[in-house]
């Protein structure tokens, strides 16, 4: 008969009380109250939409008023067309184009107020900045189709300095100049928050030694500001990437991006809901990608400090 195996030996007194203390409700029981209600919010109007949209695209051809067939990849081999790889293009050419203006033309206005501009000056520049963002992004877009139609102030303008017209609206260029203007504020606000935190003895240190401005500014301000620019390039990219009014009031249908394809199929002609569904996930995925960079490239302190 073989031996029987000893009794397990009793954890100790110390690990049983540390188990204890990590079970009893007055440890747990304050964190679930204060985030059950935000975590209940995200279950009904995030996770759950988003499981019924992962859903709905995985039946091939579903449309609205159909029966729905099996499940199956059709969907998103339909993305892979020419046609609308074509659009994929187009939208992050927007999202891209649009990050690397705003970067151009923020730097310089965020560098000047950060460290050039006279303190007491500073917070009404930044104001400055952010006042046309009170305004409704629709209000800014309708604005813009004023400024750049045939007759409207931009060609005025023009006519008066004896320039030769231009017919910017309807165009990938109105895209790209709606898009920078909406999202420079945010590129300005982050980068502003990056440089203000800038050691300046460093760029003094640097001029003593013999170093040029432009040497100056790629080894010392650059590396000492990259977190921030990280952070700025990712949210105008991630922004701009699913933006639907520019595109569809100043862009016309030469622009079509995919934020514009995916209400066609939801309130076209078509009601290709399985489709639109398909496109809405490739979209979610792309943002969170960014988001996911932006969270491990970016300042999270200098996102905190713009936010509030």
């Amino acid at each position: 008969m073989a031996p029987s195996s000893p009794p397990p030996k009793p954890l100790p007194l110390a690990t049983q009380s540390a188990w204890a203390d990590r079970l009893s409700p007055h440890r747990w029981l304050g964190p679930v109250t204060m985030l059950g209600p935000a975590g209940v919010w995200l279950l009904l109007l995030l996770v759950i939409p988003t499981l019924l949209i992962l859903d709905i695209s995985l039946v091939p051809g579903l449309r609205l008023g159909q029966p729905s067939g099996g499940y199956g990849l059709g969907n998103y081999l339909q993305i892979l067309q020419p046609v609308y790889l074509r659009v994929m293009v187009r939208s992050l050419s927007f999202a891209l184009g649009t990050t690397v203006l705003c970067l151009l033309l923020g730097f310089p206005v965020a560098y000047w107020i950060a460290l050039m501009a006279p303190q007491r000056w500073r917070n009404l520049l930044l104001v400055g900045f952010v006042l046309p963002l009170w305004t409704s992004s629709l209000l800014r877009a309708y604005a813009w189709t004023t400024i750049l139609r045939p007759t409207g102030v931009l060609n005025s303008v023009l006519g008066l300095l004896g320039l030769p017209s231009q017919n910017w609206l309807n165009t990938p260029t109105a895209v790209f100049i709606g898009l920078t203007y909406s999202f420079l504020p945010y590129m300005v606000l982050i980068l502003y928050a990056s440089l203000e935190k800038l050691d300046t003895r460093l760029l003094e240190a640097a001029a003593d030694l013999g170093a040029t401005p432009r040497q100056s500014f790629w080894t010392i301000t650059v590396p000492q500001t990259l977190p921030g620019i990280a952070a700025g390039c990712l949210l105008v990219f991630i922004t701009s990437l699913g933006d639907f009014v520019v595109p569809t009031l100043l862009g016309g249908a030469s622009s079509m991006n995919i934020a514009r394809l995916i209400y066609n199929q939801f309130l076209g002609p078509t009601r290709a809901w399985g489709f639109g569904s398909a496109l809405s996930m490739v979209l979610i995925l792309a943002v969170s990608l960014a988001i996911a960079l932006l969270l491990k490239y970016g300042d999270r302190s200098t996102l905190t400090e713009t936010s509030q």
